[in-house]
């Protein structure tokens, strides 16, 4: 169950991240509940992984798939930058976290 909360508050840190950028600045309410709102789910969630996880391997993953959501949502939201480099990047990012998913004792 522990993965399945890291996950979510993956998810959940993707959309706080997008809602933060939607905000301007915090100066649009709704973006800024929402981001709010799913921060603090984020962080329940996380938490609640780190009951039986790692540290180490839940903060890690927990970024990883907030860095990787967020990246993909730039790309087809904002109109981000789509080089090679930089999927190469998220790709790098995805492969640390299957392999921290592999290697641990959870």
């Amino acid at each position: 169950m522990a993965w399945t909360f890291l996950v979510i508050a993956g998810l959940l840190e993707v959309v706080w991240a997008v809602s933060m950028k939607l905000s301007e600045g915090f100066t649009r309410l709704w973006p800024s509940v929402t981001t709010v709102a799913f921060m603090i789910a984020s962080f329940l969630c996380l938490a609640l992984a780190l009951r039986e996880l790692p540290v180490g391997t839940a903060y890690a993953v927990w970024t990883g798939i907030g860095a990787v959501g967020t990246a993909v949502l730039g790309m087809v939201l904002f109109g981000e930058s789509r080089d090679a480099i930089r999927l190469g990047c998220i790709l790098l990012i995805v492969a640390g976290i299957v392999g921290l998913k592999v290697t641990s004792p959870s």
